[in-house]
C-alpha cells in the first residue's frame, strides 16, 4: 500500500497521454507508458468508460462532472454529496481499481472482479480520484481493464444502489412520505403496476423484480415495452439481493433510476398508500409537483 501512495504521489505532475479521450471517456495503451509512471485523466461527464489496454504503470482519474442541480441543490446551494459507481467490464483484466479519499487508497476493484456496480459517496470539498494500479504479468497480451462509471449529486429517494460500500443501513427500510413524494418528481421511472416474479442471483447479489405495468406515468429509456399477458408493458426492476423481495399480490408504484442500462428500485408503495399521501400533501400544499392521481 505504501508503493502505491508513493507511485501515486510520484505521478502528480505526469501530463495526459498514450490515449484518445473526450470529455467523458478514455482509451488508451500502457505500452505508451513510461515504466513506474502514473498518468493523470480528468473527465467531466455525469457518465462514461475507461479502457486501458495492456495495462502498464498506472492511471489516475479525477471525476469532476458538471452536474445538473437537483432540488436538494437548489434548495441548500450546494449538493449535499455526490455519489459514483463503476462496473467493469466481464473480462476486466491486468490491474486493480482503487478509490483514493484525501490521500487514503481503498480498494474498489480486484484484478478479476464480478461484473458488478460498485458505488461510493464524497462531500464536494473533499478530494476524490480514481487510481488504477497495473498488476504485473510476465505476458501482458489479452489484458484490458475496463469500466464504465456513473456519477450524479443527490439521490433525493435514496435509491437501492447495487452496491455494499454505500452500507446496508436504510438501503431496504421503506420509503417515508416525503421521500415518496420527491421519488414521483425526479426518478427516471416511475410505473403502476404488479409483481409478477422475482428471481435471485445470488452471485451478483441482486433480486430482478419482473413487473407487470398498467400504466407508465414516466420512464426515460424504454425500460418497459408491450409483451405482456393482455398486450400490458413488461420490464424488469433490480435490488439488492439483502432486500428480500418477494412476489406479492397488489398494484404500486415502482419509482427508480437508470444504473449501466438497469432500472433500480427508488421506492415502491402500494398505490392506495401513495394515493392517501399525494392527496394529503396536495390539501396542505406540501406536494413537491404535480401528478395524475385516479
Amino acid at each position: 500500500m505504501w508503493a502505491l501512495r508513493a507511485l501515486c504521489l510520484a505521478g502528480l505532475g505526469a501530463a495526459i497521454g498514450g490515449g484518445s479521450a473526450d470529455q467523458c471517456s478514455w482509451r488508451g495503451s500502457g505500452l505508451s507508458q513510461e515504466v513506474g509512471s502514473v498518468e493523470q485523466l480528468s473527465l467531466h461527464c455525469a457518465e462514461g468508460s475507461l479502457e486501458w489496454l495492456y495495462p502498464m504503470g498506472a492511471l489516475r482519474l479525477r471525476l469532476a462532472p458538471r452536474l445538473p442541480p437537483t432540488t436538494a441543490a437548489v434548495r441548500n446551494g450546494s449538493p449535499r454529496h455526490v455519489t459514483a459507481c463503476v462496473k467493469p467490464t466481464g473480462t476486466f483484466r491486468g490491474a486493480q481499481l482503487y478509490l483514493e479519499k484525501e490521500g487514503v487508497l481503498e480498494l474498489l476493484l480486484p484484478e478479476t472482479p464480478r461484473p458488478r456496480a460498485h458505488c461510493f459517496s464524497w462531500l464536494p470539498q473533499e478530494k476524490v480520484a480514481l487510481f488504477l494500479q497495473a498488476t504485473p504479468h510476465p505476458d501482458i497480451s489479452r489484458r484490458i481493464a475496463a469500466f464504465r462509471y456513473e456519477l450524479r449529486g443527490d439521490w433525493l429517494a435514496r435509491p437501492a444502489l447495487p452496491a455494499t460500500s454505500l452500507g446496508a443501513d436504510g438501503v431496504c427500510r421503506p420509503c417515508n412520505n416525503t421521500e415518496i413524494l420527491m421519488a414521483i418528481c425526479t426518478s427516471d421511472f416511475v410505473i403502476r403496476g404488479s409483481i409478477q416474479s422475482v428471481s435471485n442471483d445470488a452471485e451478483l447479489q441482486e433480486s430482478i423484480i419482473g413487473v407487470s405495468a398498467t400504466r407508465i406515468h414516466r420512464q426515460k429509456f424504454p425500460l418497459f415495452q408491450a409483451g405482456g399477458r393482455l398486450g400490458r408493458p413488461v420490464g424488469s426492476i433490480h435490488t439488492p439481493l439483502r432486500c428480500g423481495v418477494k412476489p406479492g399480490p397488489g398494484t404500486f408504484l415502482f419509482t427508480g433510476w437508470l444504473h449501466f442500462g438497469e432500472a433500480w428500485l427508488s421506492c415502491a408503495p402500494r398505490y392506495r398508500d401513495f394515493q392517501r399521501i399525494y392527496e394529503g400533501a396536495q390539501r396542505t400544499r406540501q406536494n413537491p409537483c404535480e401528478f395524475p392521481v385516479d
